[in-house]
């Protein structure tokens, strides 16, 4: 795993990513070695090919980002391999065709363009197919021995054996003597007793500590001297983290978040933010003004009723402000039921309000609230005073996302559906933790990318 944007990402992702980057320009190189007369370093130095080949290699790789084709790299069909293919090349023709109002010096011949696609169309799916098979044994696995019959040791399992890219190879547990058991892909090779048999019979890479029960069972010493034989031991939490994004609140203890160099948010990390935070909720306001415009009639013209919907949210440290959004419910839509969460389907949500919310139109207001120093442009979603209460009382550390300034979009938004369960709840808290472990820079540039391609897709919304 390679950590990019205070992300974590396996390095076989980057492998392919590479690889295929290398297919692509070798496919349209080779293809203007067909098409052109050119001496081909003329055509590419000196008439500027290599720089139009690249434009249409980053269109492709939009496109292949917005098919989720590096997200997870489990196949489930060939036909639909190929399909989300042909989307990519297909949004590289639509960057040609905008180039011809643009620039139509850097656009690429048009049968270089075809006979490239074409070439691609057969090397994209057949080596991505290619590298599953045997790319990733030529990579090779980490090999994992679990110690303990912890749920997140069960749900990392499950998550290992769904991502094969993460490159990780569960070998079995031992047995911590609880009574529970892992999925039964994961085979029992002992009790906690035969722990250092366990170990030289399979030669992990690495150990994986999840018991349920620490006091008086944790084999310490053990551990001690497995690790100082060379092989890494870590809590499971930590690999909970790395795998799944978020921070588990199952088995957190406070001592793991107060003794964590990494806690954040660090003062400079939040200085920056509220800097570009304000900067970008500036150019939004500039550069949507027209389409407010357009949703604030809409709204009036739809519904009887305000334009805009004003509510009371927590913010930084608790303390209360009130959040400005494009009304998409009735204007009576709590008059009898009080607060509550918005619901699939929801029959309060008036006829434009579904796709204000479906492309998070109904958000844009925020971006005053970004500006009075409310908001950032980053950061957990800000809940209602009423919710929050409840949740604190039932859901552990959840009072600890009000530290850092709560944001239009987050980490929760990018990575979890939207969600009416107090299970939800409990998982956004998971990706909140996350986020403020590792505020950064780069870490809100990664957010914003994704949320820009939630929004376009439409994805998420309620």
């Amino acid at each position: 795993m390679i950590r990019l944007f205070r992300v974590f990402i396996p390095t076989s992702v980057l492998a392919l990513l590479l690889s295929e980057v290398v297919l692509i320009y070798f496919s349209l190189i080779f293809a203007s070695l067909l098409v052109n007369d050119l001496d081909p370093e003329f055509f590419l130095m000196e008439q500027d090919g290599l720089f139009r080949i690249t434009i249409v290699v980053i269109s492709i790789l939009i496109g292949l980002y917005f098919q989720d084709l590096y997200n997870n790299l489990r196949v489930r069909s060939r036909m639909l391999l190929v399909q989300q293919f042909s989307m990519a090349i297909g949004i590289a023709f639509l960057f040609q065709a905008l180039l011809t109002y643009v620039n139509p010096t850097y656009l690429l011949a048009r049968w270089l363009m075809i006979y490239g696609s074409v070439l691609m169309m057969v090397l994209l799916p057949v080596w991505r197919l290619a590298f599953l098979r045997l790319v990733f044994s030529a990579l090779g696995h980490v090999s994992v021995l679990f110690v303990g019959t912890s749920s997140i040791l069960s749900e990392i399992g499950e998550r290992v054996s769904l991502r094969p890219e993460l490159g990780l190879q569960i070998l079995g547990y031992v047995d911590d003597g609880s009574g529970d058991a892992l999925a039964k892909h994961i085979p029992r090779l002992g009790s906690i007793d035969e722990l250092r048999a366990v170990t030289a019979r399979t030669k992990p890479d690495r150990i994986i500590v999840g018991m349920s029960q620490r006091r008086e069972v944790m084999p310490i010493y053990e551990l001690l001297d497995i690790r100082l034989s060379g092989v890494h031991v870590e809590e499971a939490s930590l690999l909970y983290e790395t795998t799944f994004g978020r921070v588990s609140t199952r088995d957190l203890r406070p001592s793991q978040l107060v003794f964590s160099s990494e806690l954040g948010p660090a003062p400079r990390s939040v200085a920056v933010q509220g800097f570009y935070s304000w900067v970008l909720a500036l150019i939004g306001l500039t550069v949507l003004s027209p389409v407010m415009l357009v949703v604030a009639l809409l709204v009036r013209l739809t519904s009887p009723g305000p334009i805009f919907h004003r509510q009371t949210r927590v913010g930084l440290k608790d303390v209360p402000f009130t959040v400005f959004k494009f009304r998409s419910m009735r204007a009576d839509a709590e008059a009898r039921t009080g607060a509550v969460w918005a619901s699939r389907n929801d029959p309060r949500i008036t006829s434009i309000g579904k796709y204000l919310r479906l492309f998070r139109l109904d958000e844009l207001p925020q971006f005053f609230n970004v500006l009075r120093g409310d908001m950032s442009f980053v950061g957990p979603r800000p809940e209602r005073p009423e919710f929050v209460q409840a949740l604190t009382e039932k859901i552990p550390f959840y009072r600890q996302r009000h530290f850092v300034k709560p944001g239009i979009t987050g980490w929760a938004q990018i990575n979890h559906k939207y969600g009416d369960t107090v299970e939800d709840t409990i998982t956004k808290l998971e990706y909140d933790l996350y986020y403020i472990k590792h505020l950064s820079p780069s870490l809100d540039l990664y957010i914003i990318v994704n949320s820009l391609k939630t929004v376009i897709l439409g994805r998420g919304a309620q």
